[in-house]
């Protein structure tokens, strides 16, 4: 009997715990720009159900290779973006942004235009769809490798939407993946963006977010930008810094130990968002508990 009710206790304590903890939809996202149907995966804070308040967001965007799931896939801790969600009570939105799109709009394919995907379509979507804060003062948004390129990228060219942004292990010179061994398949990738010109280095530093410093001066959104000391980019990051600093662009840089892995990024997020959270606040748009 008493086995019983210790294993009936452990029961309803687990059950409690799935009961008030994040939850995570699917959203089906239509782009009119592409023709297709794309989707995001969005994590509510626990207090989302019962709260009539108005929550801030914050876009949170893959890497190269990778999709809309990877941040809840691949990370050690499985429950990362949950408690992240739950702690700051916060929205965290996880959209699509293909393999290799940059998150730029593409020149000469309109089936990749993820630029317009996520600054219109996706947050329009995400808007209509939740309880969130549909203006700059409550939007904030990061991403890994080539989603922290797309983060700084999509900031500095939509000020307007953002109140800041963040780059974890940015591919912010995107030049320097034709430098890699692997550089014919890199081509071979960015194929559905540059077209036949996607070996055109000048092409890709044209879009790199190198080019985009003073673009980062006017705009003033607060940045946070790190980079491991073992990442094959973390010369480009420097090189950011540095242009920053020169410019004298108010941002939080740090490199840290580690390479371009989920350890990394696991450990780093929550920088992030501790950093995004503060200026939530001061935008007095924070959800208390």
């Amino acid at each position: 009997m008493k086995k019983f009710k210790m294993l009936l206790s452990a029961f309803l304590l687990c059950l409690t715990t799935m009961t008030y903890a994040a939850k995570v939809d699917t959203l089906q996202v239509a782009s009119t720009a592409m023709g297709k149907t794309y989707k995001a995966a969005v994590v509510l804070p626990n207090s989302y159900a019962k709260s009539k308040t108005a929550f801030p967001v914050m876009y949170l965007l893959h890497g190269a290779y990778g999709h809309f799931s990877d941040w809840l896939k691949n990370t050690p801790n499985k429950k990362l973006i949950h408690n992240l969600a739950d702690q700051y009570n916060m929205i965290i939105v996880m959209p699509e942004g293909e393999t290799f799109s940059f998150y730029i709009d593409s020149p000469v394919n309109k089936e990749s235009q993820f630029e317009t995907f996520v600054t219109q379509e996706v947050i329009q979507k995400v808007d209509k769809t939740y309880k969130t804060i549909a203006n700059k003062t409550g939007r904030v948004i990061t991403g890994l490798s080539m989603g922290g390129h797309g983060a700084l990228y999509l900031s500095a060219r939509h000020p307007e939407l953002f109140c800041a942004a963040g780059s974890m292990s940015g591919a912010v010179d995107m030049s320097t993946m034709l430098n890699r061994d692997s550089s014919a398949q890199i081509v071979k990738l960015m194929q559905p963006v540059f077209g036949d010109k996607s070996g055109n280095t000048e092409l890709y530093e044209q879009n790199s977010v190198l080019r985009m410093a003073d673009k980062l001066k006017s705009n003033k959104l607060p940045l946070i930008i790190d980079c491991g000391v073992d990442d094959f980019l973390i010369e480009p990051n420097r090189e950011l810094h540095r242009r920053l600093v020169y410019n004298k662009v108010d941002h939080d840089y740090t490199e840290r130990p580690g390479a371009h892995t989920w350890d990394y990024w696991e450990n780093s997020l929550p920088y992030h968002v501790l950093f995004f959270n503060k200026i939530l606040a001061r935008n007095q748009v924070t959800v208390k508990k």
